[in-house]
């Protein structure tokens, strides 16, 4: 019981300390509809919103969470408060996870925004809800431990921005969201194949259209096998770095 109050406690106050500000909302949510815009006013000829809907559901996760807890984590360790959390009554493994569950929470409502207002103004036909449901958790969780990737790999909190960027502005070109991946220059592929974002885009290709560039199964695999190696890393590197 004093583990479950400690885990909520640990998100309640991440929430309205971090989550509930201005930058979430912006990065979040902002700037997909920013980026979906310019690319209606470049594009020569008439296209439907729902053709790149799962680029606009991607950023929208991708900078949600990495944007926040990139920056928070080290905020915090910079400012000692993280080594009052480790006095808490719960192991090492059990507090990051409560760090991270409120990105994942609010990833994946950043994820259904673009999701709603597509159906409310254009509507949805022929949409798997379920696979878009798990492809948008996955890719939730995998961007979070991207940011505790970044998190723990820095000391200040102008490096975790910096750091977040030189990942994520090439994550975004390289994963088949607005270029293919048959596209690509043959050089650049297998770089795509190795970004686990590339496999939560193709569920949610698979999710909005009907159909993607590799086979389900492996997307969900890929994913949860790079879930667990983020979060292992970092736990490590966590054990290694900041406890002595």
């Amino acid at each position: 019981m004093k583990k479950l109050m400690a885990f909520y406690s640990i998100l309640r106050k991440d929430v309205k300390t971090y989550y509930l500000k201005p930058p979430n909302i912006s990065w979040g949510i902002i700037f997909p509809f920013a980026w979906a815009l310019m690319y209606f006013v470049r594009s020569k000829t008439p296209m439907d919103v729902r053709e790149i809907l799962p680029g606009l559901v991607t950023l929208s996760v991708l900078f949600g969470t990495t944007s926040m807890l990139s920056v928070t984590i080290t905020f915090e360790r910079r400012g000692r408060s993280f080594e009052r959390l480790l006095l808490a009554p719960i192991s090492l493994t059990l507090l990051m996870m409560a760090k991270t569950s409120g990105a994942i929470l609010f990833g994946t409502l950043n994820g259904f925004v673009p999701i709603l207002v597509t159906w409310v103004v254009f509507g949805l036909h022929n949409t798997n809800l379920a696979i878009g449901f798990v492809g948008i958790v996955l890719l939730a969780t995998v961007s979070t431990f991207i940011g505790l990737f970044i998190a723990v790999a820095v000391k200040e909190v102008f490096e975790a921005q910096t750091f977040s960027n030189f990942f994520r502005f090439p994550m975004i070109f390289l994963c088949g969201l607005f270029i293919p991946l048959s596209g690509l220059p043959a050089v650049l592929r297998p770089l795509s194949y190795a970004i686990p974002v590339t496999y939560g885009v193709d569920l949610l290709n698979f999710a909005f259209h009907g159909s993607g560039t590799m086979y389900l199964w492996l997307d969900f695999l890929v994913l949860t096998v790079a879930i667990l190696f983020l979060f292992s890393f970092s736990l490590a590197n966590i054990k290694k770095k900041w406890l002595y």
